[in-house]
């Protein structure tokens, strides 16, 4: 599919299926899949219409899916390998969406030979499309984004979903990140923050993402300093806008 019409697919999901739920949803459309894990309706359903399209435009090729995933890990254990995947993340941001907030997104990359080359990040609330293809950069809204600066920043900023032991007496400061990679992400590669750090490394959380920091000149790889693909694992995922600050957020949090 050409990016323009996976980009209007995107859109057409979150207006038909996700944004109509935005707000109305009851506990009936809500479920844990594991203790603090939600996955909705409109998780569910926007993942099923996005994995039909996309399968009727290339029969048989690798569909991975975070809520298919949970039912069916093949085809995960497949991405690493496969020639030709789409990767799906139908409502990034659960917690957020599940309770009326706006920070989610509907994410999806492709990937050919465990490489990345081409993402999507739909803020559909904020009316706000990433797209990154690989050698060619990233765009916000069709506008050609630099690489980001770090403003009057002294200290590195970073963000992370949970805290980080020891990370009040780190040379960086850190915050809590927003609930959702895909509002994170592009927080990232705006400038808004120098780094993010992770312990999950669930593809469909970061393949798209993680383009967009490379080919805007930065790094994403493990604490281990493993370069981030499809099939990578490890203890802590860091990124950062450039490879120097990601070494001096690695080891300002992780360095023994």
């Amino acid at each position: 599919m050409q990016t323009e019409q996976v980009s209007e697919l995107l859109a057409d999901v979150a207006d038909r299926l996700i944004l109509p739920r935005f707000g109305t949803l009851t506990s009936r459309d809500i479920e844990e899949k594991k203790p603090g894990d939600l996955v909705t309706v409109a998780d569910r359903d926007a993942e099923i219409e996005l994995a039909r399209v996309l399968r009727a435009a290339e029969p048989g090729v690798l569909v991975v899916g975070e809520e298919g995933v949970f039912t069916d890990p093949s085809s995960l254990d497949a991405l690493p390998t496969a020639d030709h995947a789409w990767v799906i993340d139908p409502v990034d941001g659960t917690r957020n969406f599940a309770r009326g907030r706006p920070d989610f997104a509907v994410m999806l990359a492709e990937v050919r030979h465990a490489e990345t080359v081409r993402g999507w990040i739909w803020q559909p609330v904020h009316a706000r499309l990433y797209v990154v293809e690989r050698g060619a950069g990233v765009t916000c809204n069709g506008e050609q984004l630099g690489s980001p600066g770090r403003g009057d920043r002294t200290v590195p900023l970073g963000a992370s979903y949970l805290p980080v032991p020891g990370e009040e007496h780190a040379d960086v400061r850190l915050v809590r990140s927003w609930g959702s990679c895909g509002i994170d992400y592009p927080k990232l590669i705006e400038g808004e923050l120098d780094f993010l750090c992770y312990r999950s490394m669930f593809p469909w959380d970061h393949l798209a993402g993680a383009l967009m920091v490379t080919e805007l000149g930065g790094r994403i790889a493990t604490d281990a300093g493993a370069d981030y693909h499809a099939g990578v694992i490890g203890r802590r995922l860091v990124s950062a806008t450039d490879p120097q600050l990601w070494q001096v957020a690695r080891d300002a949090l992780f360095g023994d």
